[in-house]
């Protein structure tokens, strides 16, 4: 494709908040897709005489959530009838928030595409506080065709976090994704998980073209739907990208005269399809609901909630790299794994004193374990103590980088039969301790040498690998042994005869 025109994407998050109850009724908040149309109540089944009563902790997982989006919050925020039928809407309109959100104008920090660019902030318009809807499930197997609703969903705390049309590739798109997860784990108001629709995404794309005459046209915007994974999105971009690409070549269709549609992902062709025209705001026809009262927070709350915020993601990684002396990409790696492994290293560099080689094991051998087992760092068996007990022998000189691994590798063996503790830690590396008897070291070192004149001769003659065999009989007299050290007082002594 030529590259006489910009992407313009801006995405759409909605994110279930941790509760134990519904946003306006006691039902429990709980994914349970096994038993529908149990968890549901006058108030979330829109009967007659229902009245619904915010859930305040809620409210406040949204605060906390727009203040670590660099949010604005108002003092006075109110509640808003978004009216439209759908199967899965059993009121036939939405509680959401139109014109006073209760959080506007913040900005998130991603990656750049280009290794090494400058960080790209892109613009949070607003988030806001809303019920979601119910679940329409239907039969895709080729017989009757019957679709069935759950209302279990039905008024869960949804927070919808719109941003600005500041994503200019797929690829940004898709870091935007990653990084607002991570945050929302840190902040710890959402497990984000997309398999249950905790974590939904849509995206909005479209095309602006720089014409030779110096001006503009652009396609029609085009909202994404029915995306499961981060990679969905990117894949569905991608595609979208392409698609009206050829099409505005094609016909030259510009926004002017031209209505925003809805089009689905389907990931099985790997191609969007239209699935409808997309309703204007006024097609909602928004009027305050009457049965809530507004919302109104004094100064004082809201900086309460800011002074109680963790520590960011962002913050963490440049502390990692400033502090600790890790990489971007070993930072970025052990915070994308999510709070669990962060504390998991965290943990690990406070008891061995040393952030690189505790960001070296946990990104190797620990995610390695991990991802091979599909175990939690929770119910891995080498806890952070452990693991931080044996890498402080590496720091304090007393175990190679080898035997460490060793004793690792008889941990994880022990654990399959039992508990371990710190002291099989120190039992197991005690006895491979190196050693630091110069005298033995120096007899070994002299018998070998007497044993191989020939290889004598190939060093003092600049061939250093000459040494490897007289470092092998070196070794396996003197176990514990640190082979860097064997090898320089092997190059020492010969050099001096």
């Amino acid at each position: 494709m030529s590259a006489d025109y910009t992407v313009i994407i801006g995405l759409e998050v909605h994110t279930q908040l941790k509760t134990q109850s519904k946003l306006f009724c006691g039902c429990p908040n709980l994914f349970n897709p096994d038993h529908p149309n149990t968890q549901t109540c006058p108030v979330c089944l829109g009967l007659p005489g229902a009245l619904p009563v915010m859930n305040r902790h809620a409210f406040d997982l949204s605060v906390k959530t727009a203040l670590a989006l660099n949010c604005s919050i108002p003092t006075f925020t109110k509640w808003d009838r978004k009216q439209y039928y759908y199967p899965d809407l059993p009121k036939a309109y939405q509680i959401s928030q139109f014109d006073l959100p209760m959080s506007e104008n913040g900005w998130l920090e991603i990656a750049n595409d280009e290794d090494g660019g400058p960080v790209r902030r892109i613009g949070i318009t607003r988030a806001h506080l809303e019920e979601d809807a119910g679940k329409n499930i239907h039969d895709e197997s080729g017989g009757r065709g019957d679709s069935c609703v759950d209302l279990n969903r039905t008024g869960t705390p949804l927070l919808e976090i719109v941003s600005e049309p500041d994503l200019r590739s797929a690829s940004e798109a898709r870091r935007y994704l990653e990084e607002m997860k991570t945050l929302l784990l840190f902040v710890d108001v959402s497990d984000c998980n997309m398999q249950e629709g905790s974590l939904r995404c849509d995206a909005n794309v479209n095309l602006h073209f720089h014409n030779a005459d110096g001006s503009k046209s652009a396609t029609p915007i085009v909202e994404l739907k029915n995306m499961n994974s981060f990679r969905n999105v990117e894949m569905a971009i991608e595609y979208e990208v392409k698609r009206q690409y050829n099409e505005f070549q094609k016909t030259g269709k510009t926004i002017e005269g031209s209505t925003k549609v809805t089009r689905g992902w389907d990931a099985e062709g790997n191609r969007t399809f239209a699935q409808r025209e997309k309703e204007d705001v006024s097609d909602y026809r928004f009027l305050p609901d009457p049965d809530l009262v507004p919302v109104v927070l004094t100064e004082a709350e809201i900086e309460a909630v800011r002074a109680a915020l963790p520590e960011t993601p962002a913050l963490k990684r440049a502390r990692f790299q400033t502090n600790l002396g890790l990489s971007e990409y070993d930072a970025s790696v052990i915070i994308g794994q999510g709070p669990g492994l962060t504390q998991y290293f965290e943990s690990v560099t406070t008891t061995c004193g040393d952030g690189k080689i505790a960001a070296n094991w946990t990104t190797q051998d620990v995610l390695r374990d991990l991802n091979a087992t599909e175990a939690s760092v929770a119910n891995f068996p080498i806890t952070s103590e452990i693991l931080g007990t044996l890498l402080k022998w590496i720091t304090d000189e007393r175990l190679t980088n080898k035997s460490a691994r060793e004793v690792y590798s008889l941990l994880k063996d022990k654990a399959d039969s039992g508990e371990i503790s710190i002291v099989d830690v120190d039992a197991l590396a005690g006895e491979r301790e190196i050693v630091n008897d110069t005298g033995a070291l120096e007899a070994a070192i002299t018998a070998a040498i007497a044993s191989r004149p020939e290889a004598v001769e190939d060093v003092k003659n600049g061939k250093l690998q000459a040494v490897g065999p007289m470092m092998g009989m070196v070794m396996k007299q003197v176990g514990g042994a640190d082979p860097k050290v064997v090898r320089e007082m092997l190059i020492q002594m010969i050099q001096e005869l």
